[in-house]
């Protein structure tokens, strides 16, 4: 069994898949990825609601984005070889109140200030694209350039093409501990006693990499929140576009296949109760409950849609709400990829080749500097 490698990554989530292929791209020859689960993709990859989102991000991660759709997702499906599903039909954040429209406003005019286009536009207009929307609809913030992808198959395919170019995967490979050789981290101990060692060491294991790191003494500020997603029948076909809300009780899109995807929160999340993060059956029945109320307040023509089944997922909670990324000053060899609050899916991509130019040393397509792992530290 090979051991060793020029980079080992930690996490098989679409973010290490991402990291590896790209990392392939650029020259690297051997490469080992440890999935602490029995499959590629078990965690927030497998379920998270597909959003490939600009608009609404914090300006510190807005350039990751915006290069993810510009550079990578529309070519991405004929570069994998596999339909990913990606759509480009864009992204309206719905409003029913002035308060709603104002902070819609301001989240416009935050992303006008990055170059990003979001257009303002009223009820009428919103109904115009979709006339499935409630009339209660008072207007909506619309970014043409966002869209959505299916995240299993995407995850899917970043995996395939990686074991085609001979990247190696272990599965059930459960992470103990990092360890320092000559002051440089090197080392990846599994909890069986198995020991991998690699040139760099990317940790891109959502929520757990805050466990992982601490064995050499750092601490990314993280909670665990839990996230529900429910998905229907399959239904006529009604809109492209990824909804979403000022109020954030849901978010959503229909998918190619015809069922509708949607996620949602209560806002009694931050109380339930975590025993298994890996646990795909937890749920809570006022999640679920908001979750449909939601749904039916502002698409009425889906009230009587049923649903297929329900899953949930950890949110991986950083302090001040965005990624950490890049090399940590006081961890030689090791690169952090984690912290993503549930936004990663969209930005894998860039930051999955943005993790390959950190390997290499060369200047990273998008700057990364504001989401360093010291900012946490510094007065």
């Amino acid at each position: 069994m090979k051991r060793t490698a020029d980079v080992v990554i930690i996490g098989g989530g679409i973010v290490g898949c991402a990291s590896a292929y790209y990392l392939k791209k650029k020259g690297v020859r051997d490469i080992i990825v440890l999935e602490g689960s029995d499959s590629i993709g078990h965690g927030g990859s497998s379920r998270n609601g597909g959003g490939v989102r600009q608009s609404g991000r914090d300006p510190r991660e807005l350039g990751l984005a915006m290069t993810a759709v510009q550079k990578f997702w529309p070519t991405l499906s004929e570069e994998l070889g596999r339909d990913v599903e990606y759509t480009q039909k864009g992204n309206l954040r719905l409003g029913k109140t002035g308060a709603h429209m104002k902070k819609l406003q301001a989240l416009a005019e935050r992303c006008a200030a990055g170059g990003l286009k979001v257009d303002m536009i009223t009820g009428d207009q919103v109904r115009e694209i979709s006339p499935w929307l409630s009339e209660d609809v008072m207007g909506a913030s619309f970014c043409p350039t966002d869209g959505h992808a299916n995240p299993l198959v995407a995850t899917l395919a970043y995996f395939l093409k990686d074991v085609e170019l001979g990247v190696h995967f272990f599965t059930g490979a459960k992470v103990k501990a990092l360890e320092k050789v000559t002051g440089k981290v090197r080392r990846v101990i599994l909890e069986d006693g198995t020991v991998f060692e690699g040139g760099d060491i990317i940790l891109a294991a959502g929520y757990d990499s805050r466990r992982i790191m601490n064995t050499i003494g750092l601490d990314v500020p993280m909670t665990p929140l839990l996230d529900c997603a429910l998905v229907t029948e399959m239904e006529p076909e009604m809109f492209p576009q990824m909804l979403g809300t000022a109020a954030a009780d849901f978010y959503g899109h229909q998918t190619k296949h015809g069922s509708f995807v949607f996620g949602s929160e209560s806002g009694l999340e931050e109380f339930m109760e975590i025993n298994d993060p890996n646990d795909m059956s937890l749920q809570h029945p006022a999640t679920l409950g908001a979750s449909c109320r939601a749904i039916e307040g502002w698409i009425p023509a889906l009230a009587k849609a049923k649903i297929v089944r329900s899953w949930s997922g950890i949110l991986d909670m950083t302090k001040d709400g965005v990624c950490v990324l890049g090399r940590p000053e006081e961890a030689e060899g090791l690169i952090l990829a984690c912290g993503f609050n549930g936004h990663g899916f969209g930005t894998a991509p860039a930051v999955g080749y943005v993790m390959a130019q950190t390997v290499i040393g060369e200047k990273p397509v998008t700057n990364i500097e504001p989401l360093r792992y010291e900012r946490f530290y510094e007065i």
